[in-house]
């Protein structure tokens, strides 16, 4: 395929330049279609996304309304992943370079900060949960709770500090040896996670003989239902925060592509992995919580909690199976992104590496049971609305790269501070503006949805408007962008050759 020609001295400018942050070799080229399908099928099968269509069918859908809503918003934001993906494939370059050519050599820093802080608000809060799953499993694989009286200054017992920070360790592992490790582990995973669902499925079928009541329930919305009428004012939002989960991906997505054999491998390697299984997942979820209403008298929508109602080998096998998928979602959605975010902000200090020991930090130094504790569950309104306000950064970075460069870069300028991708400041005003225009009508709903007891006061307009936060941040960015930017892009003078 085509490679771009780089200028041996690319790397004399160390503020801009390292090995990580430099375009792939065709040697480092090694990801095929299905590695990517892996890799969307390893976050994929995860808890919070489990969990998701527990929240739509609370708000009143029926579970098949509910499947759909989540397909859908799937299928939606596949469509950033590719587009922003191509870059990658093409240039072999990750996110934070690519930014670069809409924001400025310098600009570029601050899409990179941005997408870096929520991915290591998920990075903290997942390793948590993985600290805690231990904790809960093995104390009912061992008969009793472990752990004593809580430690003071960091509220929670022994057995908690431990089993968090043996769960930091294993993922720390992945990150001292690189990208390549956790290619493996999503590739070699991912048949392991399907086939758990089937023994899943199979189980709770053999326990109830069926599938349970969950799957007859109709919807809220039908005639003479609670909320009769009021299926669209619910969808809206539900679906914009579906797209939410996994928006902060679409914009670092190149971190992955840029590694890809073709543009066939991760195209197809994506539109494979992510819309269908994220489908399945959810009807998978409602399948099983169905089946616990009959067995346990309730809706069940935690597997760790589910786990923890098994007995014997089947308690263990949860454990491995729910610490292998908690470890390869962890890793893959909210490590890699900003290793190369924080890399990309000191190129010279800091390589992917180093980055990535900096995420795994910031998870101890936050003591994330801390931050879920105080905010009583508002973090993750906070963290899903801010992938939505991500949204802008997507939608400059298409319309700069289709339609204003016609998918074409100068590689080498991208990492000269004194080249065109500088706008003369390091910073180009026009994605500032856009970015803003994108960002400030979508803020005061925000705050409202994430602080509702500091901000209680916000129209009815602006909760509306961040109902489709996404949506809104994309559009207006990219008509602003696109505006202030027509005739002033240079043509690209840089030779296609193989590098």
């Amino acid at each position: 395929m085509e490679r771009h020609i780089v200028s041996n001295n690319m790397s004399s400018n160390t503020q801009l330049w390292n090995e990580d942050l430099a375009p792939t070799t065709a040697a480092q080229r090694t990801w095929r279609w299905y590695h990517f399908a892996s890799l969307w099928v390893g976050m994929v099968m995860c808890i919070p996304a489990y969990t998701l269509a527990a929240s739509l069918i609370d708000s009143g859908m029926s579970g098949t309304q509910a499947v759909w809503t989540v397909f859908l918003a799937n299928a939606i934001v596949l469509l950033p992943m590719l587009l922003i993906g191509h870059a990658g494939t093409k240039f072999g370059i990750p996110y934070a370079v690519l930014a670069r050519s809409s924001f400025g050599t310098t600009g570029a820093r601050l899409p990179a900060l941005m997408r870096a802080i929520v991915a290591c608000g998920w990075y903290g809060i997942q390793t948590w949960f993985g600290g805690e799953m231990i904790y809960t499993l093995l104390g009912v694989l061992l008969g009793h709770p472990i752990g004593g009286d809580k430690i003071a200054g960091l509220g929670i017992n022994g057995g908690q500090v431990v089993c968090f920070l043996a769960f930091w360790a294993i993922q720390f592992w992945y990150i001292v040896h690189g990208m390549d490790s956790i290619r493996k582990l999503e590739t070699y995973t991912a048949p392991l996670k399907i086939l758990i669902c089937f023994v899943l499925l199979g189980w709770i079928y053999n326990k109830v003989g069926g599938f349970g009541p969950l799957l007859d329930q109709p919807s809220q919305f039908v005639e003479g239902g609670k909320k009769a009428g009021q299926f669209w004012a619910v969808f809206w939002p539900s679906l914009t925060a579906m797209v939410g989960f996994w928006a902060t991906l679409a914009l670092n997505i190149p971190d992955f592509t840029r590694f890809a054999k073709t543009q066939r491998d991760q195209v197809l390697g994506q539109s494979i992995g992510l819309p269908v299984p994220m489908g399945l997942l959810a009807m998978l979820a409602v399948i099983v919580t169905s089946g616990t209403v009959v067995l346990y008298g309730k809706a069940i929508w935690d597997p760790v909690d589910l786990a923890s109602r098994m007995t014997g080998a089947a308690v263990l096998i949860a454990l491995i199976i729910l610490l292998i998928d908690t470890v390869s979602v962890n890793l893959a959605a909210n490590l890699v992104g900003p290793a190369y975010d924080f890399s990309s902000l000191a190129p010279k200090q800091i390589s992917y590496k180093v980055g990535g020991y900096i995420t795994a930090s910031i998870a101890l130094v936050m003591m994330p049971w801390k931050v879920l504790e105080s905010t009583q569950g508002y973090i993750f309104t906070w963290l899903i609305g801010y992938s939505a306000l991500l949204g802008p950064i997507a939608g400059i970075l298409i319309v700069d790269y289709y339609l204003i460069r016609k998918t074409e870069l100068d590689v080498d300028q991208l990492y000269r501070d004194d080249g065109k991708y500088s706008y003369g400041n390091g910073w180009n005003n026009a994605a500032i503006a856009a970015f803003v225009v994108g960002v400030l009508p979508n803020i005061p709903g925000f705050l409202n949805a994430a602080f509702p007891a500091a901000f209680p006061d916000v129209g009815a307009g602006f909760k509306t408007i961040y109902t489709y936060a996404w949506f809104v941040g994309i559009a207006l960015s990219a008509l602003v962008y696109g505006v202030m930017m027509k005739g002033k892009v240079q043509p690209v003078i840089s030779v296609p050759v193989q590098r």
